[in-house]
């Protein structure tokens, strides 16, 4: 097993102008070292390092909740999409992460420390053509805690998604899963 390059960031929990198209540009083509750390100077080797070996590169983003995670992974797939000019896939980011609400609504719930704490684990590969320009990305995702379903601790809530079921039983299209209100349902779970 070879480890490569270890970042250590921290969630600023506020904007900074460390991560616009400039500084993407300031790191492209530098080498490690040469520049301050940040999460574009570990995109850049990756990328060297596929581009140079021909061989298949990864990331890993890790961290407690509300560390910034899904954010710093964003800004490494900005990062690709720029540096590869992947025209039309400039964005690739925004596609990948379009299914987030999605995602959050069935595998994030309220815990005693986050009320938005996603309780599942993402792989997100990205593909790259001989070129080495943005194909297309696939995202998988990992529920953690499947036992959240009947049971919570308390001063936590289920999946998001259960909540909004409730809150929509009115609605037409949802009139024959004979649902109640959150309290009814979960009830029926204990």
């Amino acid at each position: 097993l070879l480890v490569g390059i270890i970042l250590v960031a921290i969630n600023p929990y506020k904007q900074l102008p460390i991560y616009g198209d400039a500084i993407i540009h300031a790191y492209s083509g530098q080498n490690m070292g040469d520049m301050d750390p940040h999460i574009f100077a570990v995109a850049e080797e990756a990328y060297k390092q596929m581009a140079r070996n021909n061989r298949n590169q990864s990331i890993i983003v890790s961290g407690e909740s509300g560390a910034g995670k899904t954010v710093s992974a964003r800004y490494t797939m900005r990062y690709f999409a720029t540096v590869s000019k992947s025209s039309s896939n400039a964005h690739v980011e925004d596609k990948v992460l379009a299914s987030n609400p999605i995602t959050e609504a069935v595998g994030n719930a309220k815990t005693t420390r986050n009320d938005n704490s996603s309780r599942f684990g993402k792989y997100t590969e990205i593909s790259f053509d001989q070129s080495y320009q943005i194909i297309g990305a696939n995202m998988r995702t990992y529920l953690l805690e499947k036992s959240r379903v009947v049971f919570q601790s308390e001063n936590e809530r289920n999946y998001h998604i259960f909540y909004q079921l409730c809150a929509s039983a009115m609605q037409p299209e949802f009139k024959h899963l004979k649902l109640g209100t959150s309290q009814e349902n979960n009830t029926l779970f204990l």
